[in-house]
Order: C-alpha cells, then sequence, then structure tokens
C-alpha cells in the first residue's frame, strides 16, 4: 500500500491524510484485544484521529506559491 506522502515525494504539491504507522499501531492493538479472547463484535469500531500535513516546498516554489505562516505551523513533514 503507498503511504498518503508517496505522490509528495514524488513532486505533488501536498497531502493530507490519515497517519499510516498510527492506523498500523491501532490495528494491532485491536487484534491484540481479540487473541486474548475478545469477541470481534464487542470491540467498538475506532476511527483514527492522526492525520499528517506534508508539503512540497520545491513544488510550492515551481508553481509560486507561497505557504502562509500559520500553515507553516500545522506541517507535519516537508519535502525538499
Amino acid at each position: 500500500m503507498l503511504h498518503a506522502s508517496f505522490h509528495v515525494e514524488q513532486g505533488g504539491l501536498a497531502s493530507y491524510a490519515a497517519n499510516l504507522y498510527h492506523i498500523g499501531r491501532q490495528a494491532a492493538r485491536l487484534v491484540d484485544r481479540i487473541m486474548k479472547g475478545a469477541r470481534p463484535a464487542d470491540i467498538p469500531v475506532e476511527r483514527t484521529t492522526r492525520f499528517e500535513l506534508v508539503i512540497n516546498r520545491k513544488t510550492a516554489a515551481a508553481l509560486g506559491l507561497g505557504i502562509a505562516p500559520d500553515v507553516m505551523l500545522r506541517v507535519d513533514r516537508f519535502v525538499d
């Protein structure tokens, strides 16, 4: 599976998507509960709460786009 920032790393401008590492940890925690005897029907559905904003600075510059200071503070990772 491709991670959400793949396209940004390949030259795309930006990505805002669920953090796949966190989703994997959530899944492992649920599998652990099932392996210890919990019934899957009794386990509540969980949604991810962690998202990752990735911006490609080189692409933004090539498009003549500036990144607002308030957005800069929220970026999880820059790709150059």
